[in-house]
C-alpha cells in the first residue's frame, strides 16, 4: 500500500471536477426514460366523438323548466311558475296527453314535446336529477339541458 505524505512542491491541488458520476447518473436516467416512455404512452385505440354546439330549436310545445336551490331546498319552475314535484308530474302528464291527442295518428318520436332544463350552476345535482326523473316518469322521452354557448359564439367542431 502506498501513501503520499505531503512534501513534493511539484504537486498542485486537484482542480478538475470528476464528471464520471455525473455521466453515470445521466446514462441511468436515459435508460429509465427510454423504457418508461413507451409504457406511459400506450393507450387503447379509440375513436372519440366530435363535440359540437348545436343551437337549440325551441318548439312551442316544448316544456321549459328552471331548477335552482335556495337554503338547501330545490325549486323548480315551469316557465315562470314555481311547482312542487307532484305538480310537475301532473302538469307534465297532462301536457303529454294533450300533445298526443292533438297529433292523433300523425305522431312520431320527433313530434313529441321535449323538456328543456336550465339548471343554476350552484344547484346540487339531486335537484336536477330529481327533475329529470320526474319528467321521465311523466313520459317525456327527450330531456335536454340548456347551457350557455361558448364565448364569441363559435361552436366547437
Amino acid at each position: 500500500m502506498a501513501m503520499s505524505v505531503g512534501g513534493d512542491s511539484a504537486e498542485k491541488p486537484m482542480s478538475e471536477i470528476n464528471t464520471t458520476p455525473l455521466v453515470d447518473v445521466m446514462l441511468v436516467l436515459l435508460i429509465i426514460f427510454l423504457i418508461a416512455v413507451p409504457v406511459v404512452i400506450q393507450t387503447v385505440p379509440l375513436k372519440l366523438p366530435n363535440v359540437r354546439f348545436d343551437p337549440t330549436t325551441t318548439k312551442p310545445e316544448n316544456v321549459s323548466l328552471s331548477v335552482t336551490s335556495e337554503n338547501g331546498q330545490c325549486k323548480v319552475y315551469w316557465n315562470l311558475t314555481p311547482v312542487t314535484s307532484d305538480e310537475l308530474r301532473t302538469r307534465a302528464v297532462e301536457k303529454l296527453k294533450a300533445e298526443v291527442e292533438r297529433l292523433g295518428a300523425n305522431i312520431t318520436p320527433d313530434s313529441l314535446p321535449e323538456a328543456h332544463i336550465r339548471g343554476d350552476v350552484n344547484t346540487p345535482y339531486r335537484c336536477i336529477g330529481g327533475t329529470i326523473y320526474t319528467m321521465q316518469q311523466a313520459g317525456f322521452a327527450r330531456v335536454g339541458f340548456i347551457s350557455e354557448p361558448p364565448p364569441g359564439g363559435n361552436p366547437r367542431v
